[in-house]
């Protein structure tokens, strides 16, 4: 990925708390995402657990991609990724930990550099990093009229 690299989605909504999520490159099948009932009927991923499942898979990667550094070939590891929703100051819902576990299949001594590969493997994973650092979101609303709306500004 070059330093400059943009991501775009488009989503567009199918059901009252579903949605279709294309991705740019036309090779990817669109996703299908759903909050669970009561708001909506559970066919897809909600997007928490699709937060959970972008970092669990970033680590994932990022691990892989450590060993690998070092000359190692391992072999197909295992995550498991956990949260609890809890309630903030204002009675919202937020997800504050999530516990990840990743399983080799390998012995770890039987990895080259195993340790240096443990020690610096998180800080490629662009999803963790950028979810433990607090990612800004830029919010606007833009309206059947084509108006722009920002939430929270003067309107």
């Amino acid at each position: 990925m070059a330093d400059n690299d943009e991501i775009h989605l488009q989503l567009e909504q199918e059901g009252p708390y579903a949605f279709k999520v294309s991705f740019e490159d036309d090779a990817v099948a669109a996703l299908h995402t759903d909050e669970p009932a009561p708001l909506g009927s559970g066919r897809g991923p909600n997007p928490s657990a699709l937060l959970l499942a972008g970092v669990a898979n970033c680590l994932a990667a990022s691990l892989v991609f450590a060993l690998r550094k070092f000359r190692n070939e391992p072999a197909p590891i295992r995550v498991r990724i956990s949260a609890r929703k809890e309630r903030n100051a204002q009675g919202r819902w937020r997800i504050p930990r999530a516990q990840v576990t990743l399983t080799l299949a390998d012995k770890a001594a039987a990895l080259e550099h195993f340790e240096r590969a443990l020690a610096q493997f998180e800080q490629f994973c662009i999803v963790t990093q950028s979810v433990r650092d607090g990612i800004a979101v830029d919010v606007r609303v833009v309206d059947a009229d084509g108006v722009v709306h920002v939430p929270g500004a003067p309107a």
